[in-house]
């Protein structure tokens, strides 16, 4: 029983983790877009720029998670203990990824959602750390956003589990 118990902590303990060391998130401030020409919330073209021109205009921390697929530290993000009424966009390109009713206080340690915009997400494969994942990247930049689990709430049973610095909220009272 206690071995059972270890293996059900450490599974919950890395189900989010990266293959990079944590990153502690910033303010609510998304400085990002002021300095990214590529920054739309209503341009959906997909962007191909390259990652030695995204080092050039984002954060370290927010490159090395995008770009590198590190991660934040499980809860420091500033999204994880949040709930405002709005819609959420891609930090880097301003892709919108979820709306907030689809939020939920999932206990993992990151911001989690039960369903994501259709045409702002795509998924791969990932079998980093010899685990089977999938990863949750922005359709329109590719950048790296967190994983989907197939154990988050009704009605879709799936728990998006995405890096807070990833995201970019934007209240319903600001639009």
């Amino acid at each position: 029983m206690k071995f059972l118990f270890s293996v059900i902590i450490l599974t919950l303990v890395h189900s989010c983790t990266q293959k990079y060391q944590p990153i502690k998130t910033s303010p609510m401030e998304n400085t990002e877009a002021k300095n990214n020409p590529y920054y739309s919330r209503t341009d959906t073209a997909q962007l191909n720029i390259s990652n030695e021109e995204w080092k050039k205009i984002l954060a370290p921390d927010l490159y090395a998670i995008a770009r590198e697929a590190a991660t934040e530290r499980a809860f420091t993000g500033k999204y994880n203990e949040f709930d405002e009424v709005g819609d959420y966009y891609c930090a880097v390109c301003g892709n919108h990824l979820f709306r907030s009713t689809s939020k939920f206080a999932s206990s993992c340690g990151w911001p989690s959602f039960f369903e994501a915009d259709k045409e702002g997400v795509y998924y791969k494969r990932d079998t980093t750390y010899g685990m089977e994942r999938v990863e949750v990247l922005c359709k329109r930049c590719d950048s790296h956003l967190g994983h989907v689990f197939d154990d988050g709430p009704k009605p879709t049973g799936l728990r998006y589990c995405m890096n807070s610095i990833s995201l970019e909220f934007v209240a319903d009272t600001q639009k």
